[in-house]
């Protein structure tokens, strides 16, 4: 299983580095890529191309503003692209996520909240489990912990 994570710009990496995070807590391989559709249209198709040679399942992208990146990735390629509306200029990711959920059919993208990476690869590993029993266990591991740490936190709520 491998995911590919593509940002349009070198400062969306903070933003990014959720997904990161995530993927390898659960040891998800992934690879990171900063690629724009706008400014290298040809290196970011080259890319997809080369990922799904390599084998790639899924690819997380996140961008901001017009927000195309994730929307031409996904026309470019049959695997699933999960995008990330990323909070850039005066509109606070409303405008990224818009371009992103409004995709023409039949090319959809998936889309989590404005700058949650992290959801984006919570997703990715759901979508991964379903044929990965192993990731599935600890998908169900993790849930489980979540689940008794909330408790445990809402038992010691005190005001």
């Amino acid at each position: 299983m491998k995911v590919a994570v593509i940002f349009g710009s070198a400062s969306d990496k903070p933003i990014m580095k959720g997904a990161g995070d995530v993927l390898r807590e659960f040891g998800v391989a992934y690879s990171a890529h900063i690629l724009s559709a706008h400014r290298a249209p040809e290196a970011l198709s080259e890319t997809v191309k080369m990922l799904e040679k390599e084998g790639a399942d899924l690819i997380i992208a996140g961008a901001g503003l017009a927000a195309a990146l994730p929307g031409v990735i996904a026309s470019q390629t049959t695997l699933p692209v999960i995008g990330v509306p990323i909070a850039v200029g005066g509109l606070g990711g409303l405008d990224a996520l818009f371009s992103m959920a409004q995709m023409p059919k039949p090319i959809p993208v998936a889309v989590v909240g404005v700058n949650n990476a992290a959801n984006a690869a919570h997703l990715a590993v759901e979508i991964l489990a379903v044929k990965s029993p192993e990731l599935k266990e600890k998908l169900l591991s993790y849930r489980k912990k979540m689940k008794v740490d909330f408790e445990n936190e809402y038992k010691e709520a005190t005001l």
